[in-house]
């Protein structure tokens, strides 16, 4: 009963701080306390494979660990250098993606990649089942104001997703996404394109294109 209290006043002090009213489902999930479901293990970020645990290592990003991920070809230099050309080419890349969530954990800002990540894979859902599981975990992992991992959003979007929780579909974040996108675009993408995770990277493929 103190667990389910001291979220309750939890959510209400983030209410405040949000301005905005939570759903009325949310409410009674946080006075249930917090939820089962662990957003560090479970939330589908790519095709096929889940997130890292907190206990795994962050691997490297040179050009050969960046060729032994199970799903990822090794990128080519004409690839790698299409990154800098736009966000978009980055973006359309699994291994441009994979370099790119990389450097958002360097700036703990990695929970942008992973809900745009989930977005994607819950737009692939026709199961109406599938899709109000998905939607739930997505909410509880990227939208809630509970959790950790709480990307930011305005209050217009919000609202928006709040109303269309209640009959979840595979476009219920598609606002969100998009804000998310953008963000990433504007802020996080020209310091990738200057940071030693990009360039290391693109100096390794060159290298190993010019021994070839």
């Amino acid at each position: 009963m103190a667990g389910a209290q001291e979220a309750a006043g939890t959510l209400a002090g983030l209410c405040r701080r949000h301005g905005s009213r939570p759903a009325a489902w949310e409410e009674r999930r946080a006075a249930e306390g917090p939820p089962q479901h662990d957003p560090k293990t479970s939330t589908v970020y790519e095709a096929g494979t889940q997130e890292r645990g907190p206990g795994a290592s962050m691997e490297g990003v040179s050009g050969d660990q960046t060729g032994d991920h199970p799903k990822l070809a090794k990128p080519t230099p004409e690839e790698v250098r299409g990154w800098a050309q736009s966000f978009d080419k980055l973006m359309k890349s699994p291994a441009g993606r994979n370099v790119f969530r990389e450097f958002l954990r360097t700036e703990y800002s990695e929970e942008n990649m992973l809900f745009w990540l989930a977005c994607e894979e819950l737009k692939t859902e026709c199961n109406k089942h599938t899709i109000d599981e998905k939607a739930r975990m997505i909410y509880e992992d990227y939208i809630s104001i509970l959790s950790p991992k709480e990307v930011s959003l305005d209050s217009r979007v919000r609202e928006v997703i709040n109303r269309k929780m209640q009959e979840p579909s595979s476009h219920t974040f598609d606002d969100a996404q998009l804000q998310i996108y953008t963000l990433m675009h504007r802020d996080s993408y020209p310091r990738f394109l200057n940071s030693a995770i990009y360039k290391s990277l693109l100096q390794s493929v060159s290298r190993s294109s010019s021994e070839s």
